[in-house]
């Protein structure tokens, strides 16, 4: 029997979906292939998500994937080089959970690289299903940057910007439990138990297999404070998963199979007076704006620094009759399939 001083750890059930992965009986978590918006110093609204990515086991491919990426709870997924995504959440309202979220070992909340507690000041963390999905990493107040997929090894992640090493990439993401108590044990009678199917709608050689996010475009979104308070988390009982991500070759290297075509470019999209978003969340607040990540030089800054040209500052027009306001609950994906014109 434990002393009782000592601490019972409890780890959360995680389950691996084809387009998402679920942490205990009520939280699930996908990674939707989107836009990428323009760095032109103009800040986007919301850009559509075009289906969540497929998610693969390391354990299925571990005879051609890295040692270090054999771990409990690492999946990957495949992207191409300057593709973007965001993250979308699913929780219950009525006992909610909180989440860390990692790119390359830093917080992309806080920009503190990784910790393996929740941290109240800065806040370095997210409530679900308060924060309905995270677009990129907080530079605000009220804005994030985006989360754009590039190599390792050439400068160009958040991870070389903030710890000057490019060893981790991915996403590493950590979901809490409420300490017991805190709220209730079974959802009332008008609510659902469990979260919906996960169904949503020339360069330098890199030096390490995978790759991570470095700083796109400047977006509105807030990242929302905890309401709750830090008190309110289990930290003995949370469930973590990593997700390396591969570049088209080497998916096809590791799989033997073809990787889904790239999305349709931002301008090609607001061409066809397709959708962007707005949330109605005036008044709610924001986290404090990481000066770190602020600092963080973004992809078009690096371009720039090496000489290279690229359309990652190319602005676009948007219509306000284009932009769609948003409820809580209401969901961003596009019933467009993205096409064979893709971002490079």
């Amino acid at each position: 029997m434990p002393s009782c001083l000592e601490r019972i750890k409890t780890v959360l059930e995680m389950v691996i979906e084809k387009h998402g992965i679920r942490f205990g009986p009520r939280c699930a978590v996908s990674f939707q292939r989107t836009l990428r918006i323009p760095d032109d110093g103009r800040v986007y609204p919301l850009p559509p998500g075009l289906g969540a990515f497929r998610i693969h086991r390391v354990d299925d491919y571990k005879d051609n994937l890295p040692q270090k990426w054999q771990t409990d709870g690492s999946v990957f997924i495949t992207m191409y080089q300057r593709e973007a995504l965001w993250i979308g959440f699913r929780g219950a309202s009525w006992k909610p959970n909180a989440v860390k979220i990692e790119i390359g070992g830093i917080n992309a909340v806080s920009g503190q690289q990784s910790e393996k507690v929740l941290i109240k000041d800065p806040q370095d963390y997210v409530v679900i299903p308060d924060q309905p999905w995270l677009d990129g990493i907080n530079t605000g107040p009220g804005t994030i940057r985006q989360f754009v997929a590039m190599p390792l090894g050439l400068g160009y992640t958040v991870e070389a910007a903030l710890s000057g090493q490019e060893k981790h990439g991915g996403i590493r993401l950590t979901v809490y439990e409420p300490k017991p108590g805190k709220f209730p044990d079974v959802p009332p009678p008008e609510t659902v138990a469990s979260p919906q199917k996960l169904s949503m709608p020339a360069m330098g050689k890199p030096t390490e297999m995978g790759m991570g996010l470095g700083a796109g475009g400047a977006m509105k979104q807030k990242i929302y404070p905890d309401a709750y308070g830090i008190d309110v988390w289990n930290q003995d009982n949370s469930g973590s998963a990593t997700v390396y991500i591969l570049n088209s070759a080497q998916y096809r290297r590791v799989t033997g199979a073809e990787p889904p075509p790239t999305p349709i470019e931002a301008a090609t999209y607001s061409q066809h007076n397709l959708p962007w978003f707005e949330l109605y969340d005036e008044e709610k607040r924001h986290v404090a704006t990481s000066e770190l990540l602020t600092g963080a030089k973004t992809i078009a800054e690096r371009d720039q620094e090496q000489g290279i040209e690229s359309d990652h500052g190319k602005s676009i027009r948007i219509e306000g009759t284009q932009i769609k306001k948003l409820g809580q609950s209401e969901t961003r994906t596009t019933p467009m399939t993205p096409g064979e014109s893709g971002q490079k």
